[in-house]
C-alpha cells in the first residue's frame, strides 16, 4: 500500500491526479514570494440559475468560502449559465442570483475570470441576432474595463486571461488566445521579473488529462474543450516563474505537474451542473495556499445535496 507521505513525494514532472483516485490535499515544493504567505480561495463553473433551490446552494457556499477566511478569491467562469445563447432580458435573473448569493456575499475581493456561459447572446438560440458586444453585461456586472488583466498579491502576480474565442458554427466557440490578448501578455510579461512567481487563470484547460484518462490515452479535447494554442501560451512563461496554472470548464478535480508548473483544473461549484457529483468531484472549491517554499492545496465539499431531477 501506497502511504499519502509517498504519493506527495512523487508529485514531480508529469505526475496526474484525478478526483477519484487521489486525496482531496496535497502539499509540493515551489519557489514562492519571500513576502510572505497568500491564502486564497478558487472557484469556478457556478452555473448559476433560480431552479432547484441554487440561490440557497450559492448562499452555502459562499458561507463555506468565508469560513476558509482567504486573503482573495478568484473565479474561474462560467459564473451563470446559457447566457452564450440566451438573451439579455433572460440572464438577468442568473446574473441577480449570483451576484447576490454568491459574488456580493463572499467577504473579501473576488477576482473573475470570463466563461464561454458569460458571454451574453453571443449566438442566440432563437435565431436573435447576436449580440455586437457580448461580453459588455460581464464587465459591466463585474466592474471591468476589459476581461483579461493582472494583479498583484503578497509578491505574486496574477494573469487573468479570457480564452473564449467566438466562432458561431457547430462548436459555437474554441478556446483560444488571440493576437489582441497574446500582444497584452507580452508586454505584461516584459515588465515582469523573471524570478517572481505567478499564478495564470484560464477558464478552458491550458493542459488537462481529463480526456484522456475517460475515453482513453489516444483521445483528445475539442477545440471548444480545451486551449487549442496552450503551447504557444505557455512558451511566453519559459523564461519565467510559472508556478500555478488555474482552469475549469471541464466540472472536474484534476492535478497535474509539468516540468515547474502545478495546472489545477478547479472542479466545480455546481458539480454535475446542479445534478450531484460529475466523475468523482463534489461541488465544491479549492483553498490554496502559497508559501515562499511550498504550497498546500485542497478541494473542498461544501455539503450541497443536488435537488435537479
Amino acid at each position: 500500500m501506497v502511504d499519502r507521505r509517498t504519493v506527495l513525494s512523487g508529485l514531480g514532472a508529469g505526475a496526474v491526479s484525478l478526483a477519484t483516485s487521489w486525496p482531496r490535499s496535497m502539499s509540493w515544493a515551489s519557489s514562492g514570494s519571500a513576502k510572505g504567505q497568500l491564502r486564497f480561495a478558487f472557484f469556478t463553473d457556478v452555473h448559476a440559475r433560480t431552479e432547484w433551490e441554487t440561490p440557497v446552494a450559492l448562499a452555502k457556499a459562499a458561507k463555506s468560502i468565508n469560513t476558509q477566511k482567504p486573503d482573495l478569491v478568484i473565479a474561474g467562469g462560467d459564473l451563470i449559465t446559457d447566457g452564450f445563447t440566451s438573451l439579455p432580458e433572460e440572464v438577468t435573473p442568473r446574473w441577480d442570483t449570483y451576484m447576490k448569493n454568491l459574488h456580493n456575499a463572499i467577504e473579501g475581493d473576488v477576482h473573475p475570470t470570463i466563461g464561454n456561459h458569460d458571454l451574453v447572446a453571443a449566438n442566440p438560440a432563437d435565431g436573435s441576432k447576436p449580440s455586437s458586444d457580448p461580453r459588455a453585461e460581464f464587465r459591466k456586472r463585474m466592474k471591468l474595463d476589459r476581461t483579461f488583466y493582472t494583479f498583484d498579491a503578497m509578491g505574486y502576480r496574477i494573469f487573468i486571461l479570457d480564452s473564449i474565442y467566438v466562432i458561431r458554427g457547430k462548436l459555437q466557440y474554441q478556446g483560444l488566445i488571440g493576437p489582441e490578448q497574446m500582444n497584452w501578455l507580452r508586454e505584461e510579461l516584459s515588465k515582469t521579473p523573471n524570478d517572481m512567481p505567478i499564478v495564470l487563470v484560464s477558464h478552458i484547460p491550458l493542459l488537462t488529462a481529463f480526456y484522456a484518462a475517460t475515453r482513453g490515452a489516444l483521445e483528445g479535447g475539442k477545440p471548444n474543450r480545451v486551449m487549442v494554442n496552450n503551447r504557444g501560451v505557455l512558451d511566453q512563461f519559459r523564461d519565467h516563474n510559472l508556478l500555478l496554472v488555474l482552469q475549469g470548464h471541464l466540472h472536474a478535480q484534476e492535478v497535474i505537474r509539468w516540468r515547474n508548473t502545478t495546472f489545477i483544473t478547479g472542479g466545480a461549484l455546481c458539480a454535475k451542473w446542479w445534478r450531484g457529483s460529475w466523475y468523482g468531484t463534489e461541488e465544491g472549491f479549492n483553498v490554496i495556499t502559497l508559501r515562499e517554499n511550498h504550497v498546500d492545496w485542497k478541494y473542498v465539499d461544501y455539503g450541497w445535496e443536488a435537488k435537479r431531477p
